[in-house]
């Protein structure tokens, strides 16, 4: 087994160590995942203008997200079902992202509770919210989290319907598996005993555990996406997020904006952030890639709200492309996903000490001391 060095390092561990059906769900994309791959590819297609022979000797990577200090311009971006990957694996993430100095933000279909994670941790930790119709259930949610110390909510509003992916229905993710396709299921299972043992086992309860009275197993996607497509609130407009800044007392960050439009309208609502995401290319298939949207966006709310982009983000040099386009901040899902199934906590504290050191490192060669100093003339 190699000794990981990267992104690419851990999904490749990953992919090793967990069933098909776990590694397809978490690594992959709507339709033909095109969008999927572009949010990666894009950011290789930016270069750097390197500069020498400049005074980089007080270079430091941190900086505040939200009101929040931070080590470094992440947070760990909210990933479903990551209690799938390790043993009460949003707990250890959570773990990890303290001890790295950036903020963990917990999706509203974890495996652990919010207040499982927040009592594992004493760091501000954010909560991720869905649309959802029963407005009664959702305010209950935001009470919770209120109640837990969570400082940051994440609402998301790219999905009014869940994005169709081919893999997993291909894996049987969402049920209609042939008796062989069964057989296939359980003999992939099998086959990862180890996973078996630490996750499926030890790893119990397996529950959505901020929505256990309303989806009763986490490993059955099925009852997730029943539940999906009776809650998840398509009718939902602008106005609408006014009901949301009533109920929640802290930070509002909207996630799913893409357009520059949309991210003047999240102004308007009064967002004190916003999210450039195609949700990791799981919904829109065709949507550009964030790091091609981002520009437009920040020259129509630079200023105005707090510009965090998602998707495609796999080093801090990923980090550093971003904030040279107008980012103040960046999420990275995937990269700490992969890490969590390749080894757990540790892995995604090596993982974030990475990504810290290669945005120092780039800051460095771009001639900079800090990221505040960065533009777009740093690319070329």
């Amino acid at each position: 087994m190699i000794t990981p060095a990267n992104t690419t390092d851990n999904r490749k561990i990953a992919k090793a160590r967990l069933p098909r059906m776990m590694f397809d769900y978490f690594d992959g994309g709507a339709f033909s995942e095109q969008t999927l791959r572009e949010n990666v590819e894009d950011f290789q297609r930016l270069h750097f203008r390197q500069r020498v022979l400049r005074d980089v000797s007080s270079g430091s990577a941190a900086t505040r997200i939200l009101g929040q200090d931070a080590a470094l311009p992440l947070a760990l971006a909210p990933v479903g079902l990551a209690g799938m990957l390790a043993r009460r694996g949003e707990v250890q993430v959570a773990r990890a992202a303290q001890k790295g100095g950036v903020p963990f933000c917990l999706s509203t279909v974890s495996i652990c509770s919010l207040e499982e994670v927040a009592a594992a941790t004493n760091s501000a930790n954010w909560f991720q919210l869905y649309v959802l119709k029963d407005r009664g259930y959702s305010e209950a949610l935001l009470n919770r989290a209120h109640q837990a110390g969570y400082s940051t909510l994440v609402f998301t509003v790219d999905l009014p319907k869940l994005g169709v992916r081919y893999r997993d229905v291909r894996n049987g993710m969402n049920g209609g598996l042939s008796p062989w396709g069964k057989i296939q299921k359980l003999s992939d299972l099998l086959a990862h005993p180890l996973w078996l043992w630490d996750v499926a086992i030890q790893g119990k309860p397996l529950t959505f555990g901020n929505l256990s009275d309303a989806v009763p197993s986490g490993r059955n996607p099925e009852d997730f996406k029943t539940w999906v497509d009776q809650q998840f609130d398509a009718s939902v407009i602008w106005k609408d997020l006014d009901w949301v800044r009533q109920h929640w007392p802290g930070k509002l960050v909207i996630k799913g904006i893409m357009d520059p439009d949309d991210a003047r309208s999240a102004v308007n609502v009064g967002a004190d952030g916003i999210v450039v995401s195609n949700h990791g290319g799981r919904q829109l298939d065709g949507a550009p890639s964030t790091i091609s949207a981002l520009p437009a966006i920040a020259d129509a709310v630079s200023g105005k709200t707090e510009i965090l982009l998602d998707g495609g983000i796999q080093s801090g040099q990923d980090v550093i492309r971003a904030l040279c386009l107008g980012a103040n901040a960046c999420l990275a899902g995937r990269a700490w996903a992969y890490a969590l199934a390749a080894g757990g906590e540790a892995a995604v504290c090596r993982m974030l000490e990475n990504f810290r050191y290669e945005v120092e490192l780039t800051l460095a060669l771009l001639g900079k001391n800090s990221i505040e100093q960065l533009s777009p003339d740093d690319l070329i």
